[in-house]
């Protein structure tokens, strides 16, 4: 019988562990999932400095909002913010969102056929696409 030691750490839903750097990737990608933090870091993209408290009035949302919005960025590394009395200065850092960057290269660059295999290919390539387990036909009774 195999040691428990040598399998993968495992979750309590018996899932295997996520490496330190997958968590990383993960809370990038989270912090990146919300429209109004999108259009934080678009905003910041647009400009060429910092920015502080412009921020409230470009994105449209309450203070506290985008200050927690902000938080959420700063924590996962994707924005820096550098104290300059009387108010915070909000830039971009993309050393924080490298690693995310370059694992969406690599599956943007991966060509749909090669991800999926055939199921993926184009309409048309070939015959009609096949009847998936448990699927009704249409327009016959």
């Amino acid at each position: 019988m195999p040691s428990r030691t040598a399998h993968a750490r495992r979750t309590h839903t018996g899932v295997p562990a996520e490496l330190p750097a997958d968590d990383a990737l993960a809370s990038v990608a989270k912090a990146l999932a919300h429209p109004a933090r999108i259009r934080i870091i678009k905003l910041l993209l647009e400009k060429d400095t910092c920015i502080g408290y412009d921020i409230v009035d470009e994105v449209g949302l309450a203070q506290s909002t985008v200050s927690e919005h902000l938080r959420i960025l700063k924590a996962a590394g994707v924005v820096i913010g550098e104290i300059e009395r009387p108010r915070v200065c909000y830039s971009l850092n993309p050393e924080g969102v490298a690693a995310l960057a370059g694992l969406l290269d690599a599956v943007a660059g991966k060509p749909v056929s090669a991800v999926c295999g055939p199921i993926c290919e184009p309409a048309g390539a070939g015959k009609p696409p096949a009847k998936l387990p448990g699927e009704k036909r249409r327009g016959r009774r």
